[in-house]
């Protein structure tokens, strides 16, 4: 099943409201565990009544299976990119603001020990990228002067980004350019309408949310802290981002599977666009939908997923 249909871009450059988010500790791979327990312990479901559905109490078992009966849900994880958010605020807001401020941001930044962390890991990708011939990449000086540094920066970066390179280097850097701008009240981020309510109903229910995406964990706190909804955070229990994988991976979510320490993978649902990280989920045994928004690209025919065109139908 392909979506095509793009609906009419929404202003995304607007007023930020200062929020008052709690504060995410990092612990590993992951930020801001565990939202709601101290641990990675036992999840428990209380028996309620949230959007007329009545929730039976889970036991500390509830992600294995007997007797053939599948597993209760545990956590969800969800993308970022045509999942939550439309494509079109990443393509047309996110990407050139990192684009047009990486000078200014570089320029403004450079003695800090967090932008030399940044220029140090970009030049060993652009290392590795020069011995791969990749286009757009360009030598960054090891004694040049200042300006010649940022300028080769700066040419890389813009080559990174009109590629859409999913490496850590280019996020971790982007995600301090997108800080700016959120800081500045310059950037908004989008969420779908649906988003808010969905989180809101899974937290009742006792259910854990994180995020995986190839963005920075920076990044996505910063989204999800800054959105046309207000602060999200307080909904989700943590980020994962390419450090402990690339999201087309298998082992990515096997990785992420061990982290949650669920008995049973499929105990997890992972809500995507991509087919490829998809299928790479299903492999590691978690449980899968694949996500229909406006402006997303085509599936391959037969592709075999559930698909979901508002996160209200799970």
């Amino acid at each position: 099943m392909a979506a095509t249909a793009v609906s009419a871009a929404p202003i995304f450059v607007s007023r930020v409201k200062e929020t008052k988010g709690r504060q995410f500790y990092h612990l590993g791979w992951v930020s801001g565990l565990d939202c709601a327990t101290s641990s990675q312990g036992p999840i428990r479901i209380s028996q309620r009544v949230v959007s007329g559905h009545r929730n039976t109490q889970v036991s500390a078992k509830a992600g294995s299976s007997s007797n053939g009966i599948k597993p209760a849900r545990r956590c969800i994880v969800l993308d970022i990119e045509g999942t939550t958010t439309p494509i079109s605020f990443v393509t047309d807001v996110l990407f050139p603001y990192a684009r047009d401020n990486v000078r200014k941001h570089l320029e403004l930044t450079y003695d800090t020990a967090e932008t030399q962390d940044d220029i140090e890991s970009l030049r060993a990708q652009v290392k590795e990228d020069l011995e791969k011939d990749v286009v757009g990449a360009v030598p960054i000086p090891t004694d040049g002067d200042r300006e010649e540094v940022i300028t080769s920066l700066v040419a890389n970066v813009e080559a990174m980004i009109k590629a859409d390179r999913k490496i850590t280097s280019l996020k971790q850097l982007q995600g301090h350019i997108w800080r700016g701008g959120f800081d500045s009240n310059e950037i908004e981020a989008v969420v779908y309408d649906d988003v808010p309510e969905a989180l809101e109903k899974w937290q009742a229910m006792g259910l854990k949310v994180y995020i995986y995406s190839s963005g920075s964990r920076l990044a996505q706190r910063l989204i999800f802290g800054n959105t046309n909804f207000g602060d999200l955070r307080n909904y989700l229990c943590g980020f994962f981002d390419t450090s402990i994988g690339n999201k087309k991976e298998t082992k990515s979510y096997i990785e992420i599977r061990e982290y949650l320490g669920v008995d049973d993978p499929s105990a997890i649902l992972f809500i995507t666009d991509v087919y490829q990280e998809a299928a790479a989920a299903k492999a590691a045994g978690l449980d899968v939908m694949i996500s229909i928004r406006p402006g997303n690209g085509p599936l391959p025919h037969n592709h075999g997923f559930q698909t979901i065109n508002s996160f209200s139908q799970i």
